[in-house]
């Protein structure tokens, strides 16, 4: 059997430049011996395993790092003074010798040298191309018997001594002229050979057939091999180009008979010219890992082959290699992707396939599994006997949550009867007509296959004349500052109690605000009458309401429990947006300067819920904002690090630190000629979705969608158009162009794919959209939505597409009268598990009842109330 002794550096040098660099390791101290078995592979791998576990840590301390990730060139170690793991770069590196060439332009001995410079110099260095390194290496090679003398003993001493000889006095063909040989062989091939058989489509088939072909053509004796007699021959026949730039035939045994036998094979044949053979199982093709949020994980490339170039990963046909991203990286000997805190936005496809091999690839699945994450509504209650009681409990995670009822801490279920029942998959637990004995603490327990959650919500039966302190607080303060609408109309502050139809309580504009004494709403010279004006406002962990009076340029500050204006902050002038950030508790504030929005602002109130009666501002740097977005909160995601802003002019959005206000980096959406008008967003997948302003080049409104994970725009979102809107699960993307009256759906499945679901074309010019969860089915949702122009109010059921209007809810107000933004008719649903919505008309607003689809009644004398905020359980 031939032997393999890879002694020379010219092959390593052209197999290195050819691939990318790096795909073959010969670190015999950390291989695997060939001649073992599979069994024993293991155990040597096992053992490696462990090796690697004590080398990471000092003083017996070794398991703080087992979990602990440290990039290539770096290892852990456990701090002395904190015993916390911190990675530390490496102090030096095996000696192999192993050449590549890096992106700083410097050549190194090996890939630990070169990732070990990284680390030290606290940039990223890559392997490149190039081999202008690798060529001025040279030359210090000749001109240094010194290097020659004190190399190691072994094979890298052959290695040298090789390079000396070919570089020799008298010897001309360089690595460089080499490489055009062998470009010149092919073209002549190419040119010579008339093809009896199609060499295949791509361009590696191709060369194959060329290289194979060109073989069969200097193998005179056709033995399989290539001689040195008939490479000399060829070339005294004249029978090949005799310039070959200092180089001839011969050379090809020179550089690459790397088993120095005098002969090449086909294989070695293959080597010279980068031919690489690579495997992938028909069953691999796909392969789904699925990974619970918060662990980490490493996604390992099955393309298998000798002489593997180096492995690219991709996301939405994004290279991850280069990128620096804090939570993904390479990884490993083998090129492996490496997540560190997996979550929901991560999940999705990734693919990987060998450098300049794209037509074989793998298909890496992620699923990301999220344990349960529960709210129970109420989570106190008193009823009198004879009356029916709900305990509604809603329940999110991926796999979707089992939900079951526990009544003090007994199974409710073998109790179910016409009396008692569940609806909507367990997610609210009836009682028709309460009796003492239902008194109990009924707990929600919600169940999947990655944890549990559970909480309760207590019901009390009393008659009305025995005042229990529970029964105090449900009927007396939660329903009397909770649960209600406030509309901000001309005419002040309507506080609207919506299952009643009840106004609570009505804040005119001639009241004072409680810490400076000022009327709410002066008025304003040259009116007749005293009305307020509002623009925007947001409700502030049901303890505040923060509201816009735009011509006042300042901001009311309402107290939920005392239902009275506490406060006014000054700020810039014509504030006309608001947008409560619940993750940093601020309120960011954008104003426009003057009615043309030539002079915009962007400000920020912290510590928006501690209710301090001296508030201070903070100025955003940015200048030139139109708009920005800050993505919500909800179950599984409750707190967000990054939002955007951007300029309705111009083709770029801007992300944002939230905590820092600063700017993270500037994303262009040039390529897709959009200026940006409004966003969404979804964690599922972690997409961004980007309705593009019309313009001559976008005749529509149409969407193109980011990527969160590399923060790159993968696309347009197909032939979706209009804004987007998601719902409070993540789960459905809805679009509705105002122009067309189209509405389209979209789902974004627990495998980060986005999936249309109707495409529907409506005769309703669509205004504002709300949704609701629904009442019969869990995680489901429907979906109202105002008109512009038209009287109806249009709901949609979204697991069926079944949709229907409401109808003659009046006028909407005219756009002249709502300046402020788009919508001038909104409509405001109450929360999680409220059933009533509010919407506007000129001089009223209609309450109605989601549960039914009806309208429950009309409050008329509000005009102008376009400005609504629902408070919740208090």
């Amino acid at each position: 059997m031939k032997s393999r002794r890879f002694g020379s550096f010219f092959l390593l040098l052209e197999i290195y430049l050819s691939t990318t660099l790096g795909w073959m390791r010969i670190e015999t101290s950390r291989s695997v011996p060939s001649d073992v078995g599979g069994l024993q592979k293991k155990e040597f791998r096992n053992l490696e395993v462990e090796r690697r576990k004590v080398y990471f840590g000092h003083d017996g301390l070794h398991a703080s790092c087992e979990n602990k990730h440290c990039g290539r060139g770096s290892r852990c170690i456990v701090n002395e003074e904190t015993q916390m793991p911190e990675c530390q770069c490496l102090e030096s590196c095996k000696s192999t010798y192993m050449p590549i060439c890096g992106s700083d332009g410097k050549f190194y001995e090996n890939h630990c040298e070169l990732h070990r410079a990284s680390c030290l110099q606290k940039k990223k260095i890559y392997i490149v191309h190039s081999k202008d390194c690798f060529l001025k290496d040279k030359i210090s090679l000749r001109n240094s018997t010194g290097l020659i003398e004190s190399t190691r003993t072994g094979s890298t001493t052959y290695q040298l001594k090789r390079i000396w000889s070919f570089n020799r006095k008298g010897d001309t063909c360089t690595m460089a002229d080499y490489s055009r040989l062998k470009h010149i062989l092919l073209d002549l091939q190419a040119h010579r050979h008339t093809q009896s058989r199609d060499p295949g489509p791509d361009s590696s088939s191709q060369k194959q057939f060329l290289v194979e072909s060109l073989f069969k053509y200097l193998d005179y004796n056709s033995n399989g091999y290539l001689s040195i007699s008939e490479l000399t021959q060829l070339t005294k026949e004249g029978t090949l180009e005799n310039d070959f730039l200092g180089c001839s035939l011969e050379d090809l045994l020179r550089f690459d008979d790397y088993n120095n036998d005098g002969s090449l094979s086909l294989q070695e044949f293959y080597t010279t010219f980068q031919i690489v053979h690579l495997s992938l199982p028909e069953e691999q093709r796909i392969v789904v890992t699925t990974v619970t949020v918060g662990l980490s994980t490493v996604l390992t490339c099955g393309i298998q082959g000798a002489l593997r170039p180096p492995i690219i990963w991709e996301r939405n046909g994004v290279t991850l290699n280069f990128l620096d991203l804090e939570d993904i990286n390479d990884f490993g000997e083998d090129d492996s992707l490496y997540i560190t805190k997996v979550t929901t936005i991560h999940m999705g496809n990734y693919t990987c396939h060998a450098y300049g091999y794209e037509e074989l690839h793998q298909t890496h699945v992620l699923q990301v599994n999220v344990p349960p994450v529960i709210r129970v509504y109420p989570e106190t209650q008193a009823q009198e006997p004879g009356v029916s009681a709900s305990l509604k409990c809603h329940a999110e995670g991926i796999p979707t949550p089992r939900i079951t009822w526990l009544k003090n801490g007994m199974d409710i279920g073998p109790k179910l009867s016409k009396q008692i029942s569940l609806i909507a998959n367990g997610s609210e637990l009836h009682i028709n007509s309460v009796r003492y004995e239902d008194t109990g603490a009924y707990t929600c327990i919600a169940k999947n296959e990655v944890g549990v959650d559970e909480d309760i919500s207590s019901l009390f039966i009393e008659d009305s004349a025995r005042k229990t302190l529970a029964n105090i607080l449900w009927r007396e303060e939660g329903l009397s500052v909770g649960n209600v609408f406030y509309v901000f109309s001309d005419d002040g502050i309507t506080i609207i109690q919506p299952t009643d139809c009840e106004i609570r309580r009505h804040i005119k504009p001639s009241e004072k605000i409680f810490t400076s004494y000022e009327e709410i709403c002066p008025q304003m010279e040259g009116e007749t009458t005293q009305s307020c004006q509002w623009s925007s406002a947001v409700n502030v962990r049901n303890r505040y309401i923060y509201v816009a009076q735009p011509l006042l340029s300042r901001i009311l500050i309402i107290d939920v429990q005392t239902q009275k204006v506490q406060q006014a902050i000054g700020v810039d002038s014509l504030p006309a947006k608001l947008l409560y950030d619940k993750s940093h508790d601020q309120v960011w504030v954008l104003s426009w300067g003057d009615m043309q929005k030539s002079q915009p602002s962007l400000q920020v109130i912290p510590e928006a819920s501690a209710g301090e009666s001296q508030q201070h501002i903070i100025r955003v740097p940015f200048e030139g904002v139109d708009d920005f977005f800050i993505p919500p909160t909800n179950l599984v995601i409750n707190h967000i690090r990054f939002g955007f802003i951007f300029n309705k002019s111009n083709l770029t959005v801007h992300k944002i630190d939230l905590e820092t206000m600063m700017l993270i980096k500037t994303i262009s959406l040039h390529n897709y000629s959009c200026i940006p008008h409004s966003m969404a967003y979804t964690h599922l997948g972690g997409y961004f979705f980007v309705q593009c302003k019309k313009n001559q080049t976008v005749p529509a409104s149409s969407q193109v969608v980011i990527d969160s994970v590399t923060d790159t725009v993968i696309g347009p979102n197909g032939d979706i158009k209009g804004a987007p809107r998601v719902s409070p699960d993540g789960h459905f993307l809805v679009s509705t162009d105002e122009d067309s009256g189209r509405l389209q759906v979209q789902a974004i499945t627990t495998r980060g794919e986005i999936q249309l679901l109707y495409d529907l074309e409506t005769d309703v010019h669509l205004c504002d959209l709300a949704f609701q969860p629904s009442f019969t089915e869990s995680n489901q949702y429907y979906i109202y939505a105002t008109s512009l122009f038209q009287t109806d109010l249009l709901f949609m059921e979204l697991s069926t597409g079944r949709m229907d209007t409401l109808k003659n809810l009046k006028e909407p107000l005219l756009a002249q009268d709502w300046q402020w933004d788009s919508n001038s008719r909104i409509v405001k649903d109450s929360g999680l598990f409220g059933q009533y919505l509010i919407t506007s008309a000129k001089e009223s607003l209609f309450v109605l009842n989601g549960w039914q689809k009806t309208l429950r009644c009309e409050v008329s004398g509000i005009k102008r109330g376009n400005t609504v905020v629902w408070i919740g359980e208090v």
